[in-house]
């Protein structure tokens, strides 16, 4: 089995800076973390909240610190620091090799999405924000390692795409026609469901969005870790 880990993420229209931080690191055990931070509302202000939040998250992962106590300690941080008036949605993806395991830690009201071949689930379990008050706790899901499996997390921007023209994005639908009698990787479904965002608010996106998709296959080739980032620059 190998697993591969793709993501797509675009700026609010006409707003410099994006609010949401995604970010990786390497577990103790030899596993891997991914983190995805939306700081409230967007810019400048909003990318130092998720910042500081996704620091906080990948410094502790990095000790050995559980994915759940990381995000707990994070939301006590930035209540502290921000005394309650700014919120930050985070999701955590871990690839756990000790218990061959993917664990996802949810501090957001976005569900996320399990792709196992044709079928489609979604977690949705109530989840609050980070920031809002003392002693917020993720939601914790604990997955098996098998080939098949797909997991599709994002931030609020793909929920809301199309809404102020009345044609809200149906994410469930969109999933179901990526996969549908075809086999895309993670970042073909990542760039998909970016696009078709975009595309709904006109290419203007309303909001920060970010994709990220995980999908666990049959091991390809060697036993090197390999990661590709493109980062557009506008000069």
């Amino acid at each position: 089995m190998e697993v591969q880990i793709a993501a797509a993420k675009i700026n609010k229209y006409a707003v410099s800076e994006s609010g949401d931080t995604l970010e990786a690191v390497e577990r103790p055990n030899g596993g891997l973390s991914v983190v995805l931070a939306d700081g409230q509302t967007s810019g400048r202000g909003a990318k130092a909240v998720s910042m500081m939040v996704v620091r906080k998250v990948i410094g502790l992962l990095a000790e050995g610190v559980r994915d759940g106590a990381a995000a707990r300690a994070a939301s006590d941080a930035l209540f502290t620091d921000k005394q309650g008036k700014v919120t930050c949605t985070l999701n955590i993806a871990s690839i756990d090799l000790h218990s061959n395991t993917i664990v996802l830690a949810r501090n957001n009201p976005a569900p996320v999405y399990i792709c196992r071949g044709d079928r489609i689930d979604f977690l949705n379990e109530e989840s609050s924000a980070l920031g809002v008050s003392r002693n917020i706790r993720p939601v914790i899901t604990e997955l098996e390692l098998q080939v098949g499996l797909s997991i599709i997390i994002f931030t609020d921007g793909i929920t809301h795409a199309g809404e102020r023209r009345g044609q809200p994005m149906d994410v469930t639908e969109t999933i179901r026609a990526l996969i549908e009698d075809q086999d895309p990787s993670p970042q073909e479904m990542a760039d998909a469901l970016l696009g078709h965002a975009i595309q709904l608010d006109d290419t203007r996106p309303a909001d920060d969005i970010s994709v990220l998709v995980i999908k666990v296959t049959s091991r390809q080739g060697d036993h090197v870790r390999r990661m590709n980032i493109r980062l557009p620059i506008n000069a």
